[in-house]
């Protein structure tokens, strides 16, 4: 049977609703929804697609290698936007990243975030491979 290690971001909202940044079971990794938020708790980029994106993904990248894992082990991603307008920037970022990787993905749009200048949460799983 795999352990189970619930990976933290620190967000005071973990306790509150119940969640972890990442959960990791046996060689798998599921990193939750992610919007861009900075440490002081003001939304990064506000309302610019691809400036949130690209920090949400950073944020990933953290997550992923707390579980021992990196972007190269990720086989799916899913992108949740307010607005397709803001498809192109958060493709891009998304792209950036994975252009080469090439995880199976979704971008949905959605009626909202929890706070009106976020305009994309993503969130990922992965598998952790020796080889690829």
């Amino acid at each position: 049977m795999s352990k189970r290690k619930n990976i933290s971001s620190g967000s005071p909202w973990e306790p509150t609703i119940g969640y972890s940044r990442a959960v990791k079971v046996g060689n798998m990794v599921f990193v939750s929804g992610t919007a861009a938020v900075g440490e002081d708790g003001n939304t990064v980029g506000p309302g610019d697609g691809y400036t949130q994106a690209k920090f949400i993904l950073e944020k990933i990248g953290k997550a992923l290698k707390q579980a021992g894992a990196s972007f190269e082990d990720v086989v799916r991603t899913r992108m949740y936007i307010t607005d397709f307008a803001h498809e192109g920037g958060v493709g891009k970022a998304h792209g950036e990243v994975f252009s080469v990787i090439r995880p199976a993905t979704a971008i949905i749009q959605i009626a909202g975030l929890i706070k009106p200048d976020m305009v994309v949460e993503i969130e990922a799983d992965a598998i952790i491979t020796d080889t690829y």
